[in-house]
């Protein structure tokens, strides 16, 4: 899901780390051993197009501050959401090509949850109910993006619930969807759905005490195995706490198996920040906000390595990564960094999958909680939030 989070998860975190003393600590899975060093990159290692490395165009929309988008990862088209209108885009220059509704019902927003497969767009309708500070959530399709019109629905088996992830994924028929019941104390559930066709195959009952949103599960898909991935923090990402856990599930039949994630650091790993799979390779990438390091897994083998990034150590709690997308096409992981650890400002690092740093990207401006960018490989092009609230970032890599 493409929308902006609330910081108050990296900020609680923040606040509570600063003065504690710990014994060093490390606990992970296989040998790990740093992938690539902690200082300031230098140049740009992979091969490119005809596009040079950076930033590109600046989309602001006509509705004011974004809370979702997502492009079509093999084609031209964007979507994004605005408190009131849903509005289209074209990826390569950024200009906004529609918008609907023309006004939008009193007290109605609306946010994007992602595209999936089909070149099909998931929105949330937030309706108010009479006498009441709550909303309740309806679901809509819009396919293509480009339709300026709602043009079917998504009626999940469970009610009253706030899907929270979509897990990218615009090639296989079935997305897991990572959702809570708000009005069961925001239990949380595994959804498979083949959206374009509003279709549920399968409904995971997720256990409270791990998957709960303090514990920040980050939802990917591998598509090779038909697996639902989770990474999350058991302990709220305590200072000092457990490993990280990593969580497959099998998208058909449920069954679950999991394994411990590398626990690196002074103050260990705290809270998993972002997570991303290569359903090609197995290889599924992880950032964690206490060490300010990326985690690099295969999935088949349950070994591991990591990657300090660049100009951090392992108590860099500030410079830590956000968001994790995945370019299966390339073999790359692209990771969000709010504070660039080298330099001002915000900064995208390419790492490819064996933790070595392709380039560094600048010139960002991300905020606390920073979301995965969204890509579209063949043009080796990708959309971040920034550098406003109301805007989009193009960069290439």
């Amino acid at each position: 899901m493409r929308l902006r989070p609330l910081p108050f998860r990296l900020l609680a975190a923040a606040f509570s780390c600063g003065a504690v003393a710990l014994t060093c600590a490390c606990a992970g899975v296989g040998g790990a051993t740093p992938a690539a060093p902690a200082g300031a990159t230098s140049g740009l290692a992979s091969a490119h197009s005809a596009t040079k490395p950076g930033l590109g165009a600046v989309l602001t929309s006509k509705g004011g501050q974004i809370f979702g988008f997502d492009i079509n990862s093999t084609g031209n088209d964007g979507i994004l959401s605005t408190a009131t209108s849903i509005e289209s885009f074209d990826q390569d220059s950024g200009a906004v090509t529609g918008s609907f509704p023309k006004k939008a019902p009193a007290g109605t927003t609306y946010s994007i949850v992602g595209i999936t497969t089909g070149d099909v767009a998931l929105a949330i309708r937030y309706i108010p109910i009479k006498s009441s500070i709550y909303s309740r959530r309806a679901y809509n399709t819009i396919a293509p993006p480009t339709q300026q019109k709602f043009t079917g629905k998504w009626t999940p088996p469970l009610k009253d619930i706030q899907v929270e992830q979509v897990a990218p994924n615009q090639t296989a028929a079935s997305t897991a969807l990572y959702s809570i019941e708000l009005k069961k104390n925001d239990i949380p559930d595994l959804i498979v759905s083949n959206v374009a066709k509003n279709t549920f195959s399968k409904v995971v009952h997720l256990d409270p005490n791990f998957f709960s949103l303090g514990n920040g599960p980050q939802l990917a898909q591998d598509t090779k195995t038909n697996q639902a991935v989770f990474a999350l923090s058991p302990d709220y990402g305590r200072v000092g706490g457990d490993p990280p856990l990593n969580v497959l599930f099998d998208m058909k039949t449920g069954k679950k198996t999991q394994f411990n994630g590398l626990n690196n650091g002074y103050y260990h790993a705290g809270s998993v920040n972002g997570a991303a799979v290569d359903s090609n390779t197995g290889i599924f990438a992880t950032d964690t906000e206490l060490n300010a390091q990326v985690e690099f897994y295969n999935l088949a083998s349950k070994t591991a390595t990591f990657a300090q990034l660049p100009c951090t150590s392992d108590t860099s709690q500030l410079n830590s990564g956000s968001g994790i997308a995945n370019d299966s096409t390339n073999g790359l992981f692209i990771v969000t960094e709010q504070y660039n650890a080298c330099g001002s400002g915000s900064a995208i690092v390419v790492y490819d999958e064996q933790g070595n740093i392709m380039e560094t990207i600048t010139g960002f401006t991300f905020y606390a909680g920073e979301p995965a960018p969204v890509i579209n490989p063949s043009k080796r092009m990708g959309w971040a939030f920034g550098p406003s609230f109301s805007q989009l970032q193009q960069f290439f890599y």
